[in-house]
Formats: structure tokens, sequence, C-alpha cells
């Protein structure tokens, strides 16, 4: 049996109480957040806890941007057309490797995610030719309606992305895909 931990909320004091379980203990803890108090559970059973970044300030977002082309496996982060990127990163981004993929995780100015996402593509591919393609949203399918720096606009930015790097591989046009949207969006949700 594995770990299981449920979290409930007392509403007169505010607080979270996480229970753990692994079938042979039980750990009771309780903390401001549901998530500190389940990650207090998870460090008492041994296991490193996950714990997210503290927010931002407005104006600043945090993204992952992965290049991942579509016509190109398996993936070869060790590649040389990487090592300019790897010697100096572009400024507020780390590189990491996403099992196998060259990236990069960002702090970066930006408006809304998708103003700093898009930045940053720019300058990439202006420095070094490569339009970085994925943000490394796996389920494209789910949905957050959480605004314009959340995960529902990571979600957006993935298929902008996609939509950027495998519409030239059919034959479109930037124009193409630029007017294809207005087209589709026109004056908003109807």
């Amino acid at each position: 049996m594995g770990l299981s931990i449920r979290c409930t909320k007392d509403e007169t004091t505010g607080l979270w109480t996480a229970v753990g379980e692994d079938g042979t203990r039980t750990v009771t803890l309780t903390a401001d957040t549901s998530e500190e108090a389940s990650a207090s559970v998870t460090e008492a059973f041994g296991f490193k806890a996950y714990r997210p970044p503290p927010p931002l300030p407005p104006g600043w977002q945090r993204f992952s941007l992965i290049h991942k082309p579509v016509t190109e496996y398996p993936p070869r982060f060790d590649s040389p057309r990487y090592d300019a990127l790897k010697a100096r990163p572009p400024e507020g981004c780390e590189v990491h490797d996403w099992g196998g993929y060259f990236g990069l995780r960002c702090i970066r100015p930006g408006g809304t995610l998708l103003d700093a996402v898009g930045a940053l593509v720019a300058e990439i591919r202006a420095e070094h030719g490569l339009l970085m393609t994925d943000l490394g949203i796996e389920k494209l399918d789910e949905w957050s309606s959480d605004g314009t720096d959340g995960w529902g606009a990571e979600i957006v930015g993935q298929l902008l992305l996609m939509a950027a790097e495998r519409g030239p591989e059919l034959g479109y046009s930037g124009d193409d895909l630029l007017r294809f949207l207005r087209a589709a969006v026109g004056d908003g949700p109807g």
C-alpha cells in the first residue's frame, strides 16, 4: 500500500489538517494551507514533498519552455545546437533537461504569460535560430479558467506554439495563422 493523504479545513480556525496513512501508521499535521499540511505529512513519512514556489510580483511570469520539434525524434539534449544557450541562457532562465529535450525554466517580465513567452521565444529565435515549441503541458484537453497568467494560459500558449511550429510544416504562413485566429475569435466568445 502507498501513502494516502486526506486534507480537511477547519471552518472555525481556517487551518488545514492533513492525515496521512501508509497501512502501518498514521500521521496528522495542521498548517495554514492544504498544500503545506500535505507536504509536512509527506515529509513525516520520509518522502520529498512538493511545495509550490512563492508567488511572483505583478508583471512577472514563471514558465518552462522546451525545444521539442515535431519532426525530430528521439530528443537530443546534448546536441551542439544548444551549446550557446547552455553557456549563456536568457536572463531569468535556467537550462533544464526535459527527458532528453532541451528546455529552460524561466522567470521573466511580461504583462501576461503570453507576453513573456512570446518575447522569449522571439529572443531565442533571433539569437539562436531555434523556435521553442513547448511549454511542457501534457494534457492539452484539460482546462482551467484561471486568467491570463495561470494554467489555462499555459495551455493556450502551448497550443499557439504548436500551431506556430506545425502550421509552416504544412505550408501555412504566419499571416495565414493570424487570419485564422482573427476569423475564429471575431469579437470574442459567441
